[in-house]
């Protein structure tokens, strides 16, 4: 397990940032990659979490 940056507001919780990337497959769902925003390379190979098809949604269709 590695140390993450957290933020925290008046009286909040901490929070993590992440960075996300969508790979648009042509054979296969899509999918959504969350991962750390600061992770180093290594830290990547194992630190990310994947959503496919319609698992996720665009932020502007929800606000």
């Amino acid at each position: 397990m590695t140390d993450a940056d957290f933020h925290t507001l008046d009286g909040e919780e901490p929070t993590a940032e992440f960075d996300h990337v969508i790979v648009e497959n042509d054979d296969a769902p899509d999918e959504c990659a969350l991962f750390p925003h600061e992770a180093s390379e290594e830290e990547l190979t194992t630190a990310w979490i994947a959503a496919y098809d319609d698992s996720f949604v665009a932020l502007e269709s929800m606000q």
